[in-house]
């Protein structure tokens, strides 16, 4: 399989790419990227040698070697990005992880057969020269730096820092190379990956790092330390006021660039997060995506949501920068928060909400209609529309024209929650005012039109957790499902997003799986055009978890899609194929052997090396069921040769 040997020399120049290593571990890693280096030329000549292929004996110990070389390549990833407060208080489980990788790394090369592969002298001298210098390796253990390893424990345990030495603090930053704006983000950075990778769970050792780093910024910022790091900046502008007059310096400090927004160029208040991983003052991507853009303003990229998540790191580091040179932190608006009270707003305002109130309540049905339809509108155009029209009592009366018989209120009254629910503390009084049940009666009789605003509706007010469980106990799940089958393209949109959020909740999945979804969704992933394979494939990777999921993606011979997938779809569309192979696969050779047979490996081969992070992590579990598949079928072959020889 000449695509195998390829990989493992895409994965060794991968290897060689990572630089800037951590100081800590910087000299046992630099010598294991040397060494799989020097194994390039070994695979080149298997690679040019073998083109009619390679003996399935030699085939297994090449895919063991390919397993040690990803785990290789994730050890000496986190040590170019990983935490440098985790590496050393963890130095001990870093160091024996890292024996352990290179042992996996020598026993797989040991199980190469050169000779079998018409290795070439040069070249095998230069693989047992590998061997020899992983075998020396073993016997070598680099003392850790014990007096930094103390001084942070010291630093961790005095609750006063008036208490620490400075001294100590700067010896401290200096060895961890913290002395920087861009050292001190990708230090915090490190640190959200590991909470990230730990399920959003910081545990007691990553809060310990916490708590390490907010310390050494703080000193590192209070005491002026901070290194230009060639970073430029524009002077602070009018909006950010001095706390006073600076003695140290008269000048107005240089903002770094990472501290302001793409868009706007000024300090960030409320930093975000979006799906690119790129970060923009909250305002102004709003007002970015409320255009009509669909892209990060930055990269261009597609983005493929459009949740905005606060980036805490950087909002803390933002506020010590601004402590540490006099100046007034920037105030976090509350994005939430209208720009006025309801009691700011003009008579002629509150006359005409009044007027509209007066009509809902006791207004013929005419005037009721044409007063949701004015309120939609209303509750559409901005934040603080939705909190007077909130305030004035809307939201009940608007919950009580979802069950009349006329279509056009029905809709009218529906689409105006929907917008409503945009401002967030609105969500919680449409729940409460007992719209679920109106909203679902809308989403089964409505028109279309009514039908699609109500999934909508859905999807908005499931944005908070416990709202979930009741919009799935209320028979919403079913309609959605119908919608998504038969209706335009953007109810089958709107029901998707609906159903996506909740079967977040594991116990909607079941409900899902009642309702008929996959077989909806197998539809929707073979049908002309292709329009909703982003959302089914999402669904499936959500449901593929849950065991009547997993029976029913089964049952729906699911696995010659998903490998159509994994081998011809976007990024993100062979991610989550791979994360429903592996459900798919996890206890079921059938499936394994029907996607090997379909010639999955190659592709996730690629996948592995060059998908998502996501991507990447389900390839690389399915390759070692893959190995693993293989195994236990030669073994078998060769029991069977072994009995017919008797």
């Amino acid at each position: 399989m000449e695509h195998i040997v390829q990989s493992l020399i895409e994965s060794v120049n991968e290897i060689a790419a990572i630089s800037d290593y951590k100081p800590m571990v910087k000299k046992q890693y630099c010598n294991l990227a040397r060494r799989l280096k020097l194994l390039t030329p070994m695979f080149e000549e298997i690679r040019e040698l073998n083109k009619e292929g390679i003996p399935l004996d030699t085939l297994k110990p090449l895919l063991a070697f390919k397993e040690a070389l990803q785990s290789a390549k994730e050890l000496l990833r986190f040590g170019s990005e990983g935490s440098k407060i985790y590496m050393v208080l963890e130095m001990d489980q870093i160091m024996n992880k890292f024996h352990k990788v290179t042992d996996k790394l020598e026993q797989a090369l040991v199980g190469i057969s050169c000779d079998k592969l018409d290795i070439s002298d040069e070249v095998k001298e230069q693989v047992e020269l590998v061997l020899a210098q992983f075998r020396r390796a073993k016997g070598r253990i680099d003392e850790p730096d014990v007096k930094l390893y103390e001084d942070l424990l010291s630093l961790y345990n005095k609750n006063n820092d008036a208490d620490t030495d400075p001294a100590v603090l700067n010896q401290i930053a200096e060895k961890l190379q913290l002395k920087g704006v861009a050292d001190l983000i990708q230090e915090s950075l490190a640190l959200q990956e590991m909470v990230a990778a730990n399920s959003g769970d910081p545990g007691a050792h990553i809060e310990k790092i916490s708590i390490l780093l907010k310390k050494i910024k703080y000193y590192v910022q209070t005491e002026n330390l901070v290194m230009d790091d060639n970073v430029g900046g524009r002077d602070l502008s009018s909006s950010v006021c001095s706390k006073g007059t600076n003695e140290k310096n008269h000048q107005a400090p240089v903002i770094p660039d990472d501290f302001r927004c793409p868009i706007s160029l000024e300090l960030m208040r409320d930093p975000v997060i979006v799906s690119t991983g790129q970060t923009y003052e909250r305002s102004c991507i709003d007002k970015w995506l409320q255009a009509g853009h669909g892209t990060c303003p930055k990269t261009l990229q597609t983005l493929t949501s459009s949740v905005l998540t606060p980036n805490y790191v950087l909002r803390s580091l933002i506020a010590q920068w601004c402590e540490a040179n006099g100046i007034e932190p920037p105030k976090r608006p509350n994005s939430s928060q209208p720009s006025k009270s309801a009691s700011a707003y003009s008579p002629a305002e509150q006359s005409e909400i009044e007027n509209l109130m007066q009509k809902l309540t006791f207004g013929s049905p005419e005037d009721q209609r044409s007063a949701a339809g004015e309120i939609r509108l209303l509750a559409k155009r901005n934040a603080d529309n939705r909190v007077a029209i909130a305030k004035a009592g809307a939201i009940p009366l608007l919950v009580g024209l979802l069950t009349i018989p006329d279509s056009r209120t029905q809709e009218h009254a529906v689409t105006a929650l929907l917008n409503l629910s945009i401002y967030e503390t609105n969500k919680g009084s449409i729940v409460s005012s007992g719209a679920v049940p109106g909203i679902v009666h809308v989403l089964k009789k409505g028109s279309m039109e009514a039908r699609e605003n109500a999934a909508a509706t859905l999807f908005s007010l499931s944005v908070i957790d416990e709202n979930k469980v009741i919009i799935g106990s209320s028979g919403a799940i079913l309609p959605l499902v119908s919608l998504l089958s038969e209706g335009t393209q953007r109810g089958k949109k709107d029901a998707a997003t609906a159903l996506f959020n909740l079967c977040i909740y594991q116990g909607n999945k079941g409900k899902a799986v009642r309702a008929g979804v996959i077989p909806t969704l197998m539809q929707l992933l073979t049908e002309r055009g292709g329009a909703m394979v982003d959302e089914a494939l999402a669904i499936l990777a959500i449901l593929a978890s849950h065991s009547e999921g997993k029976a029913a993606i089964g049952s729906a011979e699911a696995v010659p899609v998903l490998v159509e997938f994994i081998v011809n779809g976007s990024p993100r569309n062979k991610e989550n194929s791979a994360a429903v192979l592996v459900h798919l696969c996890s206890g079921d050779q059938q499936h394994l052997a029907h996607a090997q047979e379909l010639g999955v490996m190659g592709p996730l081969l690629e996948m592995a090396q060059n998908g998502t992070d996501r991507g990447k992590r389900k390839a690389a579990q399915l390759l070692e069921r893959m190995s693993r598949f293989l195994d236990q079928h030669q073994q078998q072959e060769d029991e069977v040769q072994t009995q017919t020889e008797i």
